[in-house]
């Protein structure tokens, strides 16, 4: 008896628990306020009452799925945000200047692909101008998001100074830890709302993903009357309801 009463109250401890965990991943929303209540400098999605959305893609460019993205979005009429990893411009020159040709919009996403929030202060500050010189061959940029997406307030006072703006995002799908377009593609639809950030990735296998996740959910947010633009076209919308 005592057993099957440890077993009923391990049971009344762990669903509860699950019930939020389940809650937490694929309905993220309520985390996310939360969090932005506490980063107010950080843009995780942008209060409007128009019908627009921003997508992001981060970690590109990649000489094969960048163009398979770009076809997608183009066949679409949406516009991306590309937070592109300098070391892999090298031989991928056209392929920036196809996203910025194309009404896009790149940012800065630092030099190699690792956690932005391992850097001593020194050498963020030293990958996030680096990266700048690279990308502003191509373009205007102010906009970063951390590796990994982790910061601190140091990193957010280097940004500020060099007038950078930190966005992370309000759906992110898990696409680096589940490797399924399918999976990827359903919860964008299940959880993207007017003002929201969408996050997904590029780069070899991961950008295979997006590329079909994003031929199943472009055509589906559009019926939904859902605009899919850029993170500066979402940002100069917030006006209209302020």
């Amino acid at each position: 008896m005592a057993s099957r009463g440890r077993l009923k109250l391990g049971l009344a401890i762990l669903v509860p628990i699950l019930v939020v965990s389940v809650s937490a991943v694929l309905r993220p929303g309520w985390i996310v306020s939360e969090i932005a209540k506490r980063s107010p400098e950080v843009v995780y999605f942008v209060e409007t009452e128009e019908p627009v959305v921003a997508l992001t893609i981060d970690d590109g460019p990649d000489p094969v799925t960048t163009p398979k993205i770009l076809s997608v979005l183009r066949q679409h009429d949406a516009h991306a945000t590309f937070f592109l990893i300098t070391n892999r411009i090298p031989g991928n020159e056209e392929i920036v200047a196809r996203i910025v040709d194309e009404g896009h919009e790149i940012a800065n996403h630092l030099v190699t692909d690792e956690p932005s929030i391992r850097l001593s202060p020194a050498d963020f500050e030293s990958q996030l101008l680096k990266s700048h010189d690279v990308l502003s061959r191509f373009s205007d940029v102010h906009w970063f998001r951390p590796g990994s997406g982790w910061y601190n307030a140091t990193m957010l006072s280097i940004l500020n100074k060099h007038g950078y703006q930190c966005a992370l995002g309000s759906v992110y799908p898990f696409d680096p830890q589940l490797p399924s377009s399918w999976f990827a593609a359903h919860y964008v639809m299940w959880n993207v709302q007017p003002g929201s950030i969408i996050v997904l990735h590029d780069c070899g296998a991961r950008g295979e993903r997006t590329a079909s996740a994003l031929a199943t959910v472009l055509p589906e947010i559009k019926q939904g009357g859902l605009r899919v633009v850029t993170l500066s076209e979402l940002l100069d919308l917030r006006s209209t309801v302020e």
